[in-house]
């Protein structure tokens, strides 16, 4: 990334945080655009200029005037396809906003940290499609297992990249990833605290790896065990946790006066304070929530060959490749009379 781009994203999430919407965080995303085409119109010109002056130099200076020459021509193309990007990328965000801002929050707005997350899911998204075609590929030329290897590790790096999105956001807006806006409608009917359940995930896997060794199904079997006891464990303490909130905040009626339109603003306050605490903890229920995901992926990997974890992986990828074309069939469905 280079300065300018820099400065975009560093400007961008101050000025998301100091208007408090998702509509600046759009506008100065599209003014970046602005001044990168102006940059690189500016660069066209420049550069036009300077071939002019190259017949005229020295036979021995134009070697070096190439390199540089050659150099500045490429970071204009970067800048190009980086551009490209990013009108893209603005494009998946205001679709993802509107969804957002729609059931999101009260007043529509969308919190700069949901923002930068839903633009950087949607890049990790394209991403990890690259990765699964490249398993595909691999696996359908019989790579050798080295290669293949590469290319598995490369896809599971991805994954670790998407939990250290997600660790980021969880401190800035942790009910973006709860209510599951940046998935689509058929992900969120399966949505286990921000994410997949590991053990259903495992569960569409084990028939798939077939043949396996009395020794993998043991530990296929052990991992499906283990996660689901994390699972019902955090699923209870989030259940207990609901509770709680709904008796403190429920708990403002017990201060009311016979005049109900009185409200002992004291009480009522000392119990928003005991009610932020609480929600304060849905973080951490997030965050062990992930790191069974991410530990359920690595498990994987060393339990599995290498054909059998891209074989494993690529399941993975086609199964919410699926769930996000139903979504599309479903909100392209003629309507029922």
């Amino acid at each position: 990334m280079n300065d300018l781009q820099a400065r975009t994203f560093r400007d961008l999430q101050l000025a998301c945080d100091d208007e408090g919407g998702g509509g600046s965080y759009f506008g100065e995303l599209e003014e970046a655009l602005v001044q990168l085409r102006e940059s690189s119109s500016a660069g066209d010109r420049n550069c036009a200029a300077t071939l002019e002056i190259f017949p005229s130099w020295p036979t021995r200076v134009r070697p070096f005037v190439g390199f540089e020459k050659k150099a500045y021509v490429q970071q204009l193309e970067s800048s190009r396809i980086r551009l490209q990007q990013l009108e893209q990328e603005l494009q998946r965000a205001k679709s993802q906003g509107l969804m957002v801002g729609v059931g999101g929050s009260a007043n529509g707005a969308v919190s700069s940290g949901a923002a930068m997350f839903d633009v950087e899911y949607a890049r990790w998204l394209d991403d990890n499609c690259k990765h699964i075609a490249g398993l595909r590929a691999a696996l359908h030329s019989r790579l050798p297992d080295g290669n293949l290897s590469t290319i598995l590790d490369d896809c599971i790096a991805n994954y670790d990249h998407l939990f250290r999105l997600k660790a980021i956001t969880v401190n800035s807006d942790v009910f973006h990833l709860l209510n599951g806006a940046w998935m689509t409608p058929a992900e969120r009917c399966f949505l286990w605290i921000g994410g997949f359940r590991p053990s259903d995930l495992l569960k569409v896997l084990i028939p798939q790896l077939d043949p396996l060794t009395e020794q993998q199904l043991v530990g296929m079997c052990n991992l499906k065990q283990s996660s689901h006891q994390a699972e019902e464990a955090l699923s209870q303490g989030l259940l207990q946790l609901h509770c709680s909130l709904i008796d403190t905040v429920a708990g403002g009626a017990a201060s009311l006066s016979t005049d109900t339109s009185t409200v002992d603003v004291g009480n009522y306050m000392n119990q928003m304070v005991v009610a932020l605490d609480k929600l304060a903890n849905l973080e951490g229920f997030v965050r062990q929530a992930d790191n069974l995901r991410q530990q359920m992926i690595h498990q994987l990997r060393r339990t599995l060959t290498v054909r059998q974890a891209a074989r494993c992986f690529l399941a993975i990828g086609e199964y919410y490749t699926r769930l996000r074309a139903l979504s599309s069939l479903w909100a392209s469905r003629p309507p029922q009379q």
